[in-house]
């Protein structure tokens, strides 16, 4: 997955709430910034293009072919056995 470069900065908590509108702007050309609460990282403000492409949806085609073997070796008499419980 290719990741767009952005420059990131780091604000405390009370500076990031008062200058709000600039981090805003900052995030609209690119720039990312990490808010931290008494120096430890708690959340990050990122521009939308890298959010989407970071927790977009991604393609179920990797995951083809992860169920061989869910229904053991023989799976239509494990289907059948199944069946067969239901119906009593």
């Amino acid at each position: 997955m290719a990741r767009n470069k952005t420059t990131t900065v780091r604000k405390g908590a009370e500076e990031a709430r008062n200058q709000l509108p600039e981090l805003l702007s900052a995030a609209e050309k690119g720039c990312a910034t990490i808010i931290t609460r008494h120096g430890r990282p708690i959340a990050a403000l990122v521009p939308i293009s890298e959010y989407a492409s970071a927790y977009g949806q991604q393609p179920l085609l990797p995951e083809e072919g992860t169920g061989r073997g869910l229904w053991g070796k023989n799976s239509t008499r494990t289907i059948r056995r199944l069946r067969a419980e239901w119906s009593r």
